[in-house]
């Protein structure tokens, strides 16, 4: 159903009920100490189909599935030359056998290698529910809402959505919740917070889109799917918290002569200098199909390479953008992206982050996660450049905790209780959120609408969080 422009006018402003109560069945969940901020998630587009089911546990192991991943690669690369960075993160995020993603129980937290926001503290999530359902009554719909989240990681998100949506009195018989998530551990630990465990795992003859099916202790529907292109296209609230930080890259540098400038890719090549497997990062000396790509379609779009001569471009993050656009304009809905990035001004990003230390990215891959800032420029252009969706963004994370009440809320949660140790952890965890030297600044939130709406929400029903 197409959304009506025109609909019901909502000026921003929190709820009072909200604010002054804690919302039952709520949990404080904050670290002690900064961690390393990394997502959760995570999955290629195109990559990885076999990780749809549950692979069999009478599998048959090959000599080849005996070598180290480092081992893997060092003979890919042997016999066909060197790979792209894309290609490397691929391969070390995802590989079925011995990907970061695919092999680890624990990715984040403090036995893991990185923390997200949702899991500092219930006030981010709550929050991010009530812009959702603000936004969500200047749109004459009444009818089914399906919330969407790309990367889920632990749960712990929806579960702060679903409790707020439901404090407001959004009726079970009107959601349904769509969790794209590869990796099946994820999936089960998803799976423990919001249905309790208690799910049905589909096999390949069922013949369904999903990978697997649970229900909520109130009723509400959960659904599991390995691509985004498997959910039913209704309309839509899409979330995405940390999801295209770790979404592969190509690697560009601008070789500039007297005549002409040309764009050349960042491989990786076999470092000769080692015995054992080893890496390095080379720059082609011709041209390869991706950098030909790059320079016809990005070399003459100053407004994006604001005279950079290095550029890191995850195609597959095209792919998420555009499809999520052309969900919004044909269905309705709007979705709001949460990441740690950049506006264009910074061009060497990518990194690798082992128990919430920097570690080398070439070296033990597999072992590691990694991870490239998300360009927001290039993310908005993906968004809209076929002219169905528009974005507004990106904000810091700090003015938009604030500009949600954050502090309100905060006080609250604190005049609500005398444990003292619960409320130093509220206060850290907020802190964690907020404070510009921590995630406040380098945290960016964009929110994403129809086309249609361009002029309704640019004119006098500002988005809440987005006014300036």
């Amino acid at each position: 159903m197409k959304m009506n422009a025109l609909g019901r006018r909502c000026m921003f402003r929190l709820h009072p009920a909200f604010l002054a109560t804690t919302i039952a069945g709520s949990t404080c969940r904050v670290f002690s100490r900064p961690q390393c901020y990394k997502p959760v998630n995570r999955r290629a587009i195109t990559e990885l189909k076999n990780l749809r089911r549950e692979p069999p546990k009478d599998a048959p192991e090959t000599g080849s599935d005996k070598r180290t991943l480092a081992e893997a690669l060092h003979a890919r690369i042997r016999a066909t030359g060197p790979i792209t960075v894309a290609t490397y993160m691929r391969e070390v995020l995802l590989n079925p056998r011995a990907g970061y993603y695919s092999t680890k129980d624990h990715v984040f937290g403090t036995a893991g290698d990185f923390i997200t926001a949702p899991e500092i503290g219930q006030i981010f999530g709550e929050l991010v529910a009530v812009w959702c359902i603000n936004e969500l009554q200047k749109f004459n719909y009444d009818g089914q809402i399906q919330l969407i989240e790309l990367g889920p990681g632990k749960g712990s998100l929806m579960q702060d959505v679903l409790r707020v949506f439901e404090r407001f009195g959004l009726a079970k018989d009107r959601l349904s919740v769509h969790l794209v998530e590869m990796s099946h551990n994820l999936q089960r630990s998803q799976a423990e917070r919001l249905c309790h465990g208690t799910v049905h795992r589909t096999s390949a003859e069922e013949n369904v889109p999903y990978v697997q099916e649970g229900t909520t202790s109130s009723g509400i529907n959960v659904r599991w799917y390995s691509d985004v292109v498997e959910v039913p296209k209704a309309f839509s609230i899409v979330l995405a918290n940390e999801l295209f930080d770790a979404l592969p890259v190509h690697v560009f540098c601008k070789q500039t002569t007297e005549t002409s400038a040309t764009w050349k890719e960042i491989l990786v090549d076999i470092d000769p200098a080692q015995k054992e497997p080893a890496f390095r990062f080379i720059q082609s000396n011709k041209a390869t199909p991706y950098s030909v790509v790059f320079g016809k379609r990005f070399g003459s779009k100053l407004q994006l390479l604001q005279d950079r001569n290095r550029v890191e471009v995850s195609f597959e993050t095209e792919q998420i953008a555009q499809n999520i656009a052309k969900r919004l304009e044909e269905h309705g809905g709007f979705g709001l992206i949460i990441d740690y990035g950049h506006e264009g001004d910074k061009t060497d990003t990518l990194r690798s982050f082992k128990k919430h230390k920097l570690h080398d990215p070439l070296q033990d891959p597999g072992t590691a996660d990694l991870t490239v800032d998300v360009d927001f420029g290039f993310l908005k252009h993906f968004f809209e450049q076929d002219g169905k969706a528009i974005t507004l963004g990106p904000v810091s994370q700090r003015s938009f905790l604030e500009a949600m009440q954050g502090s309100t809320r905060l006080k609250s949660l604190l005049d609500a209780t005398e444990d003292e140790n619960y409320r130093n952890m509220l206060n850290h965890g907020y802190d964690e959120l907020t404070n510009p030297s921590k995630m406040g600044e380098r945290f960016k939130l964009l929110s994403v609408f129809p086309s249609s709406l361009k002029n309704f929400l640019q004119g006098s029903n500002k988005v809440a969080g987005f006014e300036n």
